[in-house]
Order: C-alpha cells, then structure tokens, then sequence
C-alpha cells in the first residue's frame, strides 16, 4: 500500500510540474500605458510573449526591445492599433536579441536624440538578429538642425528584414536609411528590405542626402548580401545618389523611382545585380537612372524612361576609375554586363563618365548587349569621355544614328513599340529590351492604414481672404491665414507696422485692377521661417516709411535654423525706395536656409542701395549653398547699389546639381557701383552649376563674373546687349583650365 500511495504521489508530483512548465510556456500578453509599465514587463519578456502599447501620444520615449524568441514563437512588439501609437518628441527604438518583430507604431512630431530613430542594436555588441520591423512609420521626425546627421533606420546584425513601412520628409544631414556593414557580425547579413514606400525627400543642397545606403567606402570590399525588392522611391531628391551601394553581392530588383532627381549608384563594392527595376522620369529635371563602377556588376531587364539627368546623375553612366584606387575612390569598371535593358527618351548615356587626370582607367571587359534605346527626337544619348573599346556592344536596337559607336547596334528609323500589361513600351520582339513580369504599385508598398497624400501646400490652393485697407489689415490677414491662402488685397494704401512672419505659404496679391501700395515701418516687411513660403503677385512695395536706418531687408529668412526648403515668387509687382539709408536689400537669405525656387518675373525694382538677391552665406566651402533654382526674367532692374545677384556655392563636392541661374530678358541699369558692393559685380555666380544669361540689356552697370569651381559647370552668356558695362569674365578656379563658359553674340557699347 506504501508503494501505491509513493507512485500516486510521485505521478502527481509529475502532473503538477507539467502543468507548470505548461503555464510557463504559454505566451502572455501584455499591454501597457506608461513608459514605467513597458520597462517593468520588458524585464519577464519570453518566446511568444507580445507587448502592446496603448493608443496615444508617447512623447520621450526611448524604446529598449530586447529578448530571445524562436522562429516558431517570436517576441512582439505593437501597437493597440496600428498608426493610432504615436512615438514623438525625442523618441526613438533600439532592438537586439533574436526573432523579435516591431509593428504599427509611427515616429512624427520630434527627431531622435541619438543617431537613429529605428535600430537593428542596442549597443556595438548587442545586436539583432532574425527580426522584423514592420508596417513602421517615420514622417517629418527630422532634426531641426539641417546639417546635423542622424539616420532614420539603422540595420546591424544579420537575416533581419524591414518591410511595408513609411518614410518621408526627412530634412537634415543624414542618409534616411543605412545598411551597417562596420563589424564582422553585420557582414554577410543577408537583410531583406522590402514593400517599403520612401516618400519624398526634398533636395538637400549638399552632400549627406542620400535615401538608401548599403555598406560605406571603408567596409565596401565586404559582401552584404542584402536584397532590396518591391520598393517605391517617391521624388526622393535629396542628392545626385538614390540609393548608395558601397559593399558587394547586393540584389536591387522590382523596385520603382518614381521622378526622383539622382541614380541608383553602384558606388564601392562588386557583384551587384540590379534587375527588373523601373525608372520614370516624366521629363523632371535630373531624373537620372544607373551609375556603374567597380567589378562584376549585373544590370539587366531594367526600364529607364523620361530621364534628363547628365553626367553623374544621367539615364545610364558607366564611370571612369582611378589605377590603383584607394578604397574611397573610384574603382575601374571591370566585367560588367549591361543586357536587356530598355531605355525610352533618355536624354544622356554617358561612358567613361568622369575622365579627368585622376580617373584614367577606361571601363574594360565589360559588355552592352541586348539593350533597346528609343528616342523620340531621334538623337543620340551618347557622350564618350574616353576610350571605350573596353566594352563589347552587340546585338543592341536603336532608332537613332550611332555614330560614335562604330559596332554592335541595329539602328532602324522606325521601332514599332506596344503597352505590355503593366502600360510599358516594349519592343515586338523579346530578344532586345526589358520584359518587367510585374511593376509594384504605390498602393502596395508601405501600411495600408497610412495615407501617402502629399503634405506640402501649394501657393494659391487654399481659400480666397478679400481684404480692405484698414489699421494692421495685412497683419491680421496673415495671421488668421492658413496655409496655401490667398490674401487678396483691394486698392489703398496698406502701412504695416510689424515683420510679418511667414510660418505658412501664402500668397499675397492685388485685385484685379487694384492699386495697392504696402509700406513697411520696420527694417523688415517679410521674414520666411519654417514651413513658410511667399508669393508676391501685382504690389507696389515703398520703402518710404522704412526705418531711417542702414541695412535694412525687405524680405528676408529666418536668420538661423531653418530646416525645411522654402520658395519665394514675385510677379507682376513694382518695389521702389528702398534708399532710406544705405544697404537697403531686397532679399537676404539666412545661414542654411534653402529655397528650392526663387522665381522673380514681369516686375519692376527701383532704387534700392543694397543688393537684391543675396545668396551667399555658406561661405564655409563645403559644397553647401542657398538656393537651387534662381529665375529672374522679363523684369525691369534700375539704380540698385549692391549687386543684382551674388550666388555662391563653394568646395568641390559632386554630390549636388544645383544651384541653376537663370536671368533672362531683363533691363538692367545703373547696378553695382554702390563702394560698399563688395564683389564689384553686377551678377556674381561662384560654384554654380547652370548658368544662364541671355538676352538682358545691361546698361551702365558692374560686369557678370563667373568663378567654376567643380563638376561639369555649364554657363551660357549670350545674345545679351552690353552699353557702358564691361564684357563678362569667367575663370576655372580648381581646373586651371581655360574657361568652359560660352560667351557668344553679345553686343558691346
């Protein structure tokens, strides 16, 4: 009887401790409404186990996930309800351990305090492995400080992937995604980054504005082994490169860039495939498409269309290298094969892109094969650097002459080209061009609950505000305004006693057939800050009731700390005295302030002792500038002291287009002779990259000087009339070279 009773009680023994490690085994779930709470239940996290945060606004939440699941029971990380958990202020996430999944949340309204809002670690030697962010979101969360650098997603470790997530709008210093190759245990990591939407990234106007990066230079001889699939790249224009490869055996296939300004560069690193892939330009300036360097890189079956990009950011390069390239530089290309790829409207293919002294070395063994080039105009692409007897073309069909390249292409007068299933032009026959099985939407890629409408306002996109003269009638207008409004302004006189800051776009405008005459009675009428856009449309501006005192603005940036772009345009509208006292400017943009268009046309400017445009803060030399684009045309310039335009972008960084200039069919007179015009110029163009200036008339005023610094300036003066104004100068100031600048049929007297 012992013995039963011992064995009864030796089994319960047994079942009470199966139905403990049972209990034990069974994820929990926990959800959580406090910082405090989430740190308390992280500590008992295990396999299976998911923890959810409850709906609402986290402000200063630096997030920890830590933990080891399993394939079968991974450790999660939510959202009660996906996109309703927002992370903001200094927030961030930092992951490590074994198959944990992050999903739902979304980063806005803040930046990260640390190098990375989203990271694959927690610290050098704790990093995640075999996990998963997803349905993520990241908007606008951008340092308020443009050229201070951080990241938005940092991936480390190995066989970890980051899917149908959302980033856009990020703003400062700092490529929006990287790819860390830095430590042997991130090497070979076989990442997947997947259906994710990159949303528009606004040009940066200097170096540091890449959207993806995969490896860096130093580590750029190490395989990564990443693939990047079934993405959206949404006007990501940050710089000349889209996506940076800097590391080896990378997969970029079936995604799509969609009027990005710049290229999927093959920067460092070698054996890289880069298939199925779709390029649209729709004709936007800088749309670029593939830039090849380095050994064995495979591009094939991809779709190149509508792009006018050149030189480092054109439709298709093939680089030129340095012998014996040090591992920052540029490695010769070497075995590439180029096939089946389709190229429609392509405005530059350029080979041996970059042949200086430096890059010698000529693509070799390298093959073009297969490829379907269409162009409407029926021009050639092409632009040979140098010797390109490296790469073998054959079997390629054109419609155009190829006379610069004497074999290896079919070139026919007509190519009859049909839509496939996706809308895509293709050849009849399949032996030349890309066949694209299927091309992502926009809709697939990123969360579902999202929504991916644009949030930049435009000018004149809000609602009609009729406003009468009245005491502070303009200043209560702009202050009640929301962004994209009109203020429409009845005939009078409108006297404004405060700076008008502009936190919003607006447009401030005439009525038809209205005679509005606005005096400003401080040193400044506008001051664009952050978010802030101007449209001046039929004003008589008067500095009359200006503050009698020198250095006056009209219209200027907030002097310090702007981090989103800006556009200033002035149309059909007449600026006169501004000659109180000396130094009285139209326009002064702050240190790091970035227009993206600065567009003055059909207008009138008259006495003004400073300058009108002053561009030309980032004196640091570090390829950074003011404005992209600067557009003075058909407008009427008399008796301005300063200079007319001083644009200045200095250093000899490659990694940007602009800035562009562009004065056109003015009347230019008497500008520039103030003693205090400090560049002795009418028009001073330092460091541009498009210049033109065409026919002017300029009339007794300081000369245009030209100073090229880096990069393949293009300046074109010509067709302008010169009385009593000296002829142009333009000098190479790095190439010690003559002058590139075409200056043609110009008149002198």
């Amino acid at each position: 009887m012992k013995l039963i009773i011992k064995n009864i009680l030796a089994c319960l023994v047994l079942v009470l401790t199966s139905l403990a490690l049972i209990k034990n085994s069974v994820a929990a779930e926990y959800l959580v409404g406090s910082q405090q709470e989430y740190r308390q239940v992280t500590k008992k996290l295990k396999a299976g186990d998911v923890l959810v945060l409850k709906n609402g606004v986290w402000k200063d939440f630096e997030i920890v996930f830590k933990g080891k699941g399993t394939k079968a029971n991974p450790i999660t990380l939510t959202a009660e309800t996906k996109g309703k958990v927002i992370l903001s202020g200094l927030s961030n996430l930092r992951i490590a351990g074994e198959y944990l999944i992050v999903k739902g949340l979304v980063f806005k309204d803040g930046y990260t305090p640390t190098n990375e809002v989203i990271s694959f670690k927690y610290n050098s030697k704790e990093l995640a492995h075999n996990s998963r962010v997803t349905e993520v979101v990241i908007d606008e969360y951008s340092n308020p400080d443009r050229f201070e650098s951080d990241y938005w997603v940092g991936m480390y470790g190995q066989n970890n992937r980051f899917d149908h997530s959302f980033l856009r709008g990020k703003r400062n210093k700092g490529v929006t995604m990287a790819v860390r190759l830095n430590t042997k245990e991130s090497q070979e990591n076989r990442h997947r980054i997947d259906h994710n939407y990159f949303g528009p990234r606004p040009i940066f106007g200097s170096n540091g504005g890449e959207t993806l990066r995969i490896g860096t230079s130093h580590y750029s001889l190490s395989n990564s082994y990443t693939l990047v699939e079934n993405n959206y790249f949404d006007r990501c224009d940050g710089e000349v490169e889209i996506i940076s490869v800097k590391s080896g055996k990378n997969i970029l296939r079936n995604n799509v860039f969609f009027e990005s300004q710049g290229t999927l560069t093959l920067r460092h690193g070698n054996g890289n495939l880069v298939e199925s892939n779709l390029f649209i330009g729709n004709g936007v300036n800088h749309t670029g498409g593939i830039r090849v360097i380095n050994k064995d890189q495979i591009i094939r079956n991809n779709y190149l269309s509508g792009l006018t990009g050149s030189r480092f950011g054109s439709g298709f390069t093939i680089m030129n290298g340095v012998p014996n390239s040090k591992i920052n530089r540029y490695h010769q290309v070497e075995n590439a094969l180029i096939e089946n790829n389709t190229f429609i409207d392509i405005d530059n293919i350029h080979l041996a892109a970059g042949a200086d002294s430096e890059r010698t070395a000529a693509p070799i063994n390298s093959v073009f094969k297969r490829n379907l080039l269409v162009n409407q105009s029926k021009q050639t692409p092409f632009s040979i650097f140098d010797d390109i007897s490296g790469i073998k073309f054959s079997d390629n069909l054109a419609n155009f002459n190829l006379s610069k390249i004497n074999s290896g292409f079919v070139s026919k007068k007509a190519i009859e080209l049909n839509k496939d299933a996706n809308g895509l032009l293709v050849a009849n026959s399949k032996n030349y061009g890309a066949q694209l099985d299927f091309v992502i939407d926009k809709a697939k890629t990123g969360p579902t609950w999202y929504d991916k409408s644009d949030l930049a306002k435009q000018f004149d996109s809000g609602k009609l505000v009729k406003v009468s003269p009245a005491d502070s009638a303009l200043s209560k207008a702009v202050s009640a305004a929301s962004s994209g409004d009109i203020i429409e302004l009845e005939s009078g006189e409108y006297v404004v006693s405060k700076i008008l800051m502009l936190n919003k776009v607006l447009t401030i405008k005439a009525a038809d057939n209205a005679n509005v005459v606005v005096y400003p009675e401080r040193s400044t009428l506008f001051e664009i800050q952050n978010f802030g856009a101007l449209k001046i449309d039929g004003l008589t501006i008067s500095g009359l009731k200006a503050p009698d005192s020198s250095g006056n603005t009209l219209i200027r940036t907030q002097k310090w700390g702007m981090f989103y772009n800006y556009q200033l345009t002035v149309i059909n509208s007449r600026v006169i005295d501004l000659d109180i006292n000396h130094s009285y400017h139209f326009f002064d943009a702050g240190s790091r302030s970035f227009a993206d268009h600065i567009t003055i046309k059909n207008s009138v400017f008259k006495n003004i002792t400073g300058d009108f445009l002053r561009l030309n803060k980032e004196t640091d030399d570090l390829g950074i500038y003011n404005a992209e684009y600067v557009t003075l045309k058909d407008n009427e310039f008399d008796n301005i002291g300063g200079a007319l335009l001083d644009l200045y972008r200095g250093g000899t960084d490659e990694s940007t287009f602009g800035p562009h200039a562009y004065v056109k069919g003015n009347k230019i007179h008497n500008i520039g002779h103030s003693k205090r015009n400090k560049i002795n110029a009418a028009i001073k163009l330092h460091g541009v990259q498009q210049s033109y200036v065409s026919g002017n008339q300029f009339t007794q005023s300081e000369l245009i000087k030209v100073e090229h610094t880096v990069g393949d300036p293009v300046t074109e003066i010509e067709n302008n009339q010169f009385t009593a104004t000296a002829k142009p100068e333009a000098v190479e100031l790095v190439f010690k070279q003559a002058s590139t600048a075409k200056i043609t049929n110009n008149t002198y007297q």
